[in-house]
């Protein structure tokens, strides 16, 4: 099968999951319970799976580990957008029953700024070696300071896009159920929501400058990098729900996301001299992850340092 087909046949697998999930799931509009959401992400997870085989079967082995390394990757640092987006709905009282809606149109905006950046990266990076090494650099600061920076701290009302959408739109006083746009006095206005909604995007935005340059060091093939990224995007909103639902247990998975852009960042430095296998590559990400998750759940919070938990 070749690979325009095989893309062909998973965006309109995406779309169809995104029909189902909006106008099917969610028609009632809903706080996911633990239960759902915990199902939801483990089949996210299984559909991560099958599509891995499937592309093992047609393009061997190799493809079907790198698709699996990237999801992984791409689905642990997700994690990291999820505790800003927890932040953000505090900060704006989101009703607990919109905020899915919310999260559904940011993951479709998300799809598209991510296959853009994708499509451009490739693209660049084709072209000029050399800019792996910059986005190995980076990955490597980024490390470093996701591993220092104090947990809580967004400062929501300083993001760019809100603060130019306060500055120019009249925004309502209240939310109106999962509505964006109002009228305030027969006049066009903006609810709350839709700044919520800007938050989000932005914030994804900035995320993906670290997730996408990332996968780079798995591989280059533009199909694996897109569908790995967009099946863990699509993971995200119940990976938010299961998240949010036992927060405190992630302590010190900082320091792991922090660990694994570091390897990322090293192996993309260092690919020139030292080629490390795709499998030795997901075993230390698993591992990783594996350490930082057991070490939250076995230290007692008063003896770990200070984390999102306690803000």
């Amino acid at each position: 099968m070749s690979e325009n087909l095989v893309l062909v046949l998973f965006n309109i697998f995406i779309v169809g999951m995104l029909f189902l999930d909006l106008g099917v799931i969610q028609k009632r509009a809903h706080y996911p319970s633990m239960k759902e959401a915990l199902l939801w992400t483990l089949t996210w997870c299984l559909l991560a799976v099958a599509f891995a085989g499937f592309l093992a079967a047609q393009y061997g082995s190799e493809k079907g580990l790198q698709f699996i390394t990237g999801f992984v990757v791409e689905e642990a640092l997700s994690v990291d957008n999820v505790f800003v987006f927890i932040i953000i709905f505090s900060y704006f009282a989101v009703p607990r029953e919109i905020q899915h809606r919310v999260l559904f149109w940011g993951v479709l905006s998300a799809i598209v700024f991510r296959a853009i950046f994708i499509v451009v990266g490739s693209a660049l990076v084709a072209r000029f070696d050399w800019i792996l090494y910059i986005l190995g650099a980076f990955l490597i600061f980024t490390a470093v300071k996701l591993a220092l920076q104090k947990d809580g701290n967004v400062k929501v009302e300083k993001n760019p896009a809100v603060r130019f959408a306060r500055k120019f739109l009249p925004v309502s006083q209240s939310y109106e159920g999962g509505k964006f746009f109002t009228r305030v006095n027969g006049k066009f206005a903006v609810t709350p929501l839709f700044l919520v909604l800007l938050m989000i995007e932005t914030t994804d935005i900035a995320f993906a400058t670290d997730s996408i340059p990332a996968i780079f060091a798995i591989t280059r093939d533009p199909v694996i990098i897109y569908t790995s990224n967009i099946m863990a995007v699509m993971g995200l909103r119940s990976l938010y729900f299961l998240v949010a639902g036992f927060l405190t247990q992630f302590r010190y998975l900082k320091y792991g996301l922090s660990g694994v852009l570091g390897f990322i960042g090293l192996k993309m430095l260092l690919e020139q001299w030292l080629h490390i296998p795709i499998t030795v590559s997901l075993t230390v990400i698993f591992s990783v992850l594996a350490v930082a998750i057991g070490l939250s759940a076995l230290i007692p919070e008063k003896d770990a340092p200070s984390g999102r938990a306690d803000q």
